[in-house]
């Protein structure tokens, strides 16, 4: 797990073993930005699936060495090693994300036939994906469109660096929230956790927030999604608390 947590997040008697069974008690997902780097066993994944609570959901980053790749389109045994082995999270295993940096350039034809090799159904279970594109040219009303065809999310980024969009692809919605600050303790300031909060909400019940840029014109059909909303880079000892500040916002809503 992320070592700065040790100093604000998890209690300073907690052995590192037992990490993410705290962390996984205290927010509902985390997203894994190992895998980017390289793999894990299948044993390994199996262990963090049996340490973590019913319900408890991880996302993926998938491997760099495929997004970097010059020709997307002949990936496919790397696609199905990776996912062959991670599948052994079982009912943990969230939305798995494909996160294409702002330096890679990508031809059109070359990445939809890459998505293409992304299964929607494979080793017995369902597979949702996330396409995380940063290069501005190529992010524009084609790519959703060519997103919503394959039935494949894309990030909405809470950033100034990558690309920001708010366009509802799939039938999720996959938000990466990326301003936390070192001198909030929940990272976020009240005021825009409850913002969050309250669009998480709309996303949920099948909206798009109207105060959020969108690249299309179209309207995605109005039915209710399973959101995924992560508090990553920026202050990174923050990320946690508002995590579980925004959850706390979620519940309350749930309940008035």
């Amino acid at each position: 797990m992320y070592a700065p947590w040790r100093d604000n997040f998890y209690p300073k008697e907690l052995v590192q073993r037992r990490e993410l069974e705290f962390a996984s008690r205290h927010v509902t997902a985390i997203e894994i930005n190992g895998t980017y780097y390289g793999t894990q066993k299948p044993e390994t994944y199996a262990r963090w699936a049996a340490e973590t609570p019913d319900g408890f959901v991880f996302s993926a980053k998938a491997p760099m060495r495929i997004m970097q790749s010059r020709a997307l389109a002949k990936t496919g045994p790397q696609v199905e090693d990776f996912l062959g082995g991670i599948a052994a999270l079982g009912d943990r295993l969230g939305p798995i994300v494909w996160q294409f940096d702002s330096g890679v350039r990508l031809q059109r034809d070359d990445f939809e036939a890459f998505l293409a090799l992304l299964p929607t159904r494979a080793h017995g279970r369902r597979w949702r994906h996330v396409l995380d594109v940063r290069d501005p040219a190529f992010v524009d009303a084609g790519f959703i469109a060519l997103a919503r065809r394959h039935g494949m999310a894309t990030v909405f980024t809470d950033s100034d660096e990558y690309p920001s969009f708010a366009d509802v692809t799939a039938d999720f919605v996959y938000a990466r929230l990326m301003r936390s600050r070192p001198g909030e303790a929940t990272g976020y300031p009240a005021g825009e956790l409850d913002r969050w909060a309250r669009h998480a909400r709309t996303w949920g019940g099948g909206g798009q927030p109207e105060d959020l840029p969108c690249l299309s014109n179209d309207a995605p059909p109005e039915v209710p999604r399973e959101v995924f909303v992560y508090f990553i880079s920026a202050a990174k000892e923050r990320n946690p608390a508002a995590a579980m500040a925004l959850l706390q916002r979620l519940t309350s809503l749930r309940v008035g």
